[in-house]
């Protein structure tokens, strides 16, 4: 079974800065946000270096159980194990766009807005999400951060009471029609002659990662790319001892001990890992 520490490990060992040109050249792939999540893809597959596309296509199988698609959350998951959402900007100001779905604590099966066959691809009810946020120029990525969810958003109660405060207000407007649907809601028939609806749709942001935790880690921008990953301390003693001593040993990677906010009480601190590799 694939995990963070193993994707890390691969890209230390083949990191990949100009990443469109990389993968433009191996298949049909013609822009830098599609050659970010195939190059995610092939960090925890193991297969950064495999140019032979029968033999990557069985290794993504066997160690993925869903590919999603940029309309619903998540866009990997690895088969009995984690979640991946991949996020690209280009601008270390930029926040990230999360369109219809709040922030993910954790994944849940029961979310109206994952697919059924997410929600089929194994049997599972709840997962880690980890959130692979890349910063990018056109062609070259600067800056991978992998963060789990469970450091930087809240839980899905923050986020869901939102939406049912929105559906009940509109709820108190006299004489209309209101439909559920998988955004916030319609309202169907607005006018006399009941041919206008109204579309209630969130469109959510959350601030990246560097905004988020420039208190605890700041990148080398002399370096040509930067890897940073945060996770909570019981999250990364789960991990195998021999994933964890690999990745200790590495020449190229530096582990630290850090505490972060908890996104749901800021006045508690989380024993973490922070997790950092720099390429000149």
């Amino acid at each position: 079974m694939s995990n963070i520490l193993k994707a890390i490990l691969n890209i230390a060992n083949n990191p990949i800065v100009k990443l469109k040109n990389s993968y433009s050249g191996r298949n049909t792939i013609n822009n830098i946000g599609e050659a970010l999540e195939t190059y995610i893809q092939d960090a925890f597959a193991g297969t950064i270096s495999e140019n032979d596309s029968v033999k990557r296509n069985q290794a993504i199988s066997n160690i993925f159980s869903y590919l999603g698609n940029q309309n619903n959350p998540p866009d990997i998951i690895i088969k009995e194990g984690d979640a991946i959402e991949v996020k690209k900007i280009q601008s270390r100001g930029s926040a990230i766009a999360l369109n219809s779905s709040y922030p993910k604590h954790k994944l849940y099966s029961t979310d109206s807005r994952i697919t059924e066959a997410c929600k089929t691809c194994e049997a599972w009810e709840i997962k880690d999400i980890i959130y692979a946020v890349g910063v990018t120029s056109d062609d070259k990525l600067n800056h991978l951060w992998l963060v789990y969810g469970d450091c930087y958003a809240a839980s899905k109660e923050i986020y869901s009471r939102i939406g049912d405060k929105i559906k009940s207000g509109v709820l108190e407007i006299s004489d209309i029609e209101f439909s559920e649907t998988n955004e916030l809601g319609r309202v169907n028939k607005v006018d006399p002659l009941g041919i206008t609806s109204l579309r209630i749709r969130g469109l959510w942001h959350i601030d990246n990662p560097i905004n988020v935790f420039r208190d605890i880690y700041t990148a080398n921008d002399s370096n040509a790319f930067n890897l940073s990953c945060i996770m909570r301390k019981d999250k990364f003693d789960s991990f195998t001892e021999n994933d964890k001593k690999s990745i200790e040993k590495n020449s190229k990677i530096s582990i630290s001990d850090i505490k972060i906010k908890n996104p749901d009480n800021p006045a508690q601190l989380l024993e973490s890992k922070l997790i950092v590799m720099g390429v000149n």
